[in-house]
């Protein structure tokens, strides 16, 4: 069958794999699924329940939940009448709903649970507000679902056949770093045509493999990641929380997932702390194994020897990490953000295909991805420009990209978005190089910074080196119109737990650790260590080591785990002024 709009993606499965489990949540401790088969009755009802309470082609809907199968069917309702709908985060705050709410005129709003509610509710005003859980005294989307039972699908199909493939589907507002957020106007055409190409990246055969979910499905990466699940006849099992994902991993044993790199970060670490802990031949046979891993390329025959070692490796240590991902995973994709090279080279090593990928929410959101085979990986890259998509640099080094997945707009601000869309040709903001077909990012336009000096800083590249070390959490560089760059370090408090058991250094509290003379010492050697890899005017000269790490509720970081430099910047100005007056 012709797949023209999103919503043509529930019959096309039906017709094609008729998934017994099409999506899975968690419920009183068992996993409550639905077909591919429940999922079209539910739609549909719920289509005809949104119309008879006079939802209509081009209205505004807020949809604000955490990942559950609830979020998916209010989103193919509304797409069956040209409704649109405008997903949020549930953690930002009621300032930016209301901000949003207004700006997008919404017209009826979609909530998890009771937390939520009484967030949206302070700043509704006289929008209906429908919730997936059960809540005293609001309205339940089930009632929605019961009053379309009763409906005409006549009426419906007439409501399908007016809904284009130019047409808008939704509005998603960026969390951005500063500033209001923007909406950014995507069409079904713009999600299709990037579900096409990034099926073709897919390690997972169809119709029978699985995958877990974890990543906000407001944000345009997990989103357009579920469409193509479901295009591709994967079963989709929501993660329980992000505390629960090792559990879940463990039940599912999923096939494939979509992450950021801040959380194989963390996994790594994991595992390495682990390492330490353990003693005697098990110990050195988990560092031999781990040192051949971070010294692995795809693309480089190393050798019969080092190839023996490795498959040793596999299978005395590696299969270990394999196993506590679920024992079946063929491919993770990670995006949002760089991931270290290192982390590329170990996992592949491991038989764990982490496939990096680059866009952004404009682009609905895939520019290039790598492939789960050899061929179509290249570290320290973002994969291969994927089909339909042109890429080019300009002469200051920006990505510009061209194609079918490129955003119509920016809702209500057509002076943004003639900044940004020129010619066809959206401008990025990253900076990055092409080797062939292969795109490499080197940093934000926009992060960049100036020494005193006159030399460019690329912040992202080095933080991403830095955070190599098995003691730095997380990291900022600073220094605009500075002599020199300096940074922000937010220690791996377990990591430094570690250090201080095998060094016999009593440990206190973080607060008063950072301060100990023989830890900023311990950290200036990492730094020292670190800086080799950069150009002299590049090195960081001073740092300042916190006490607390940086968190979405704290302000610190967006939704999808990256740094708020401005906000970064702004909060801690007496440390960053500290370093530089000594």
């Amino acid at each position: 069958m012709e797949l023209n709009r999103l919503f043509d993606l529930i019959p096309y499965q039906i017709s094609t794999y008729n998934k017994k489990i099409a999506f899975a949540q968690k419920s009183e401790g068992a996993w409550k699924t639905y077909s591919s088969r429940d999922v079209k009755t539910i739609v549909d009802n719920l289509s005809l329940g949104l119309l008879a309470s006079q939802i209509s082609f081009g209205d505004k809907v807020a949809i604000i939940s955490e990942n559950r199968p609830e979020w998916n069917f209010v989103d193919f309702a509304l797409q069956q009448l040209g409704a649109i709908s405008v997903p949020m985060y549930p953690t930002i705050t009621t300032e930016d709903y209301a901000y949003i709410f207004d700006h997008a005129e919404v017209k009826m709003i979609f909530v998890g649970d009771q937390t939520i509610y009484a967030k949206a509710a302070e700043v509704a005003g006289t929008r209906l507000i429908y919730s997936f859980d059960s809540l005293d005294g609001v309205e339940d989307w089930k009632s929605l679902v019961e009053l379309g039972e009763s409906g005409d699908l006549a009426k419906l199909e007439d409501s399908k056949s007016r809904v284009k493939n130019e047409n808008l589907f939704t509005i998603i507002y960026t969390s951005g770093t500063t500033g209001k957020p923007k909406g950014v106007m995507l069409s079904h055409a713009n999600i299709l045509s990037n579900v096409f190409a990034v099926s073709d990246r897919m390690t997972p055969p169809p119709g029978v493999s699985t995958a877990l979910s974890f990543l906000p499905l407001c944000h345009i990466y997990e989103r357009t990641g579920s469409f193509c699940f479901l295009y591709l006849g994967f079963s989709v099992y929501y993660a329980e929380s992000m505390e629960k994902i090792s559990d879940n991993l463990k039940e599912v044993r999923p096939h494939v997932f979509n992450t950021v790199p801040r959380l194989l970060e963390k996994v790594y670490d994991k595992i390495v702390a682990k390492g330490y802990g353990l003693s005697g031949v098990k110990k050195q046979l988990f560092f031999w194994a781990l040192n051949l891993g971070l010294s692995y390329d795809p693309t480089e025959e190393k050798g019969g020897w080092y190839d023996f070692q490795l498959k040793m490796a596999n299978k005395l240590i590696f299969s270990k990490w394999r196993e506590a991902l679920g024992g079946n995973i063929m491919q993770i994709n990670s995006g949002s953000a760089a991931l270290q090279p290192r982390l590329a080279r170990v996992f592949w090593a491991a038989g764990i295909k982490v496939c990096e990928g680059y866009g952004l929410t404009e682009t609905s959101p895939v520019v290039s991805a790598t492939y789960g085979t050899t061929d179509g990986v290249r570290i320290g890259y973002v994969g291969k420009i994927v089909k339909d998509v042109q890429v080019k640099i300009a002469s200051d080094g920006e990505i510009l990209v061209k194609g079918p997945n490129v955003m119509l707009g920016y809702y209500k601000q057509p002076d943004m978005t003639a900044e940004v869309l020129q010619n066809g040709w959206f401008h990025t903001g990253d900076i990055g190089e092409l080797d062939g077909e292969f795109l490499k990012i080197t940093d934000r336009k926009k992060e960049m910074f100036k020494t005193s000096g006159g030399k460019y800083i690329a912040p992202q590249l080095m933080e991403n080196k830095f955070k190599e070390s098995l003691l730095i959490e997380q990291l900022m560089i600073v220094g605009d119109g500075k002599n020199y760059p300096a940074a922000l370090v937010v220690p791996s408090f377990d990591g430094l737990r570690e250090y201080c058991r095998r060094k016999d250094i009593p440990y206190t509290s973080d607060a008063e650790m950072v301060l100990k003379p023989e830890i900023q010492e311990k950290y200036q050697s990492e730094v020292d260590n670190l800086n080799k890899h950069f150009a002299k005017w590049e090195q960081v000269k001073r740092f300042k080591l916190l006490d607390q790490p940086w968190g979405i509720d704290s302000g610190e970081l967006t939704p999808t785990l990256k740094l708020k430099r401005k906000v970064i910047t702004q909060k801690f100005s007496k440390e960053i002024e500290g370093i530089y007056h000594v």
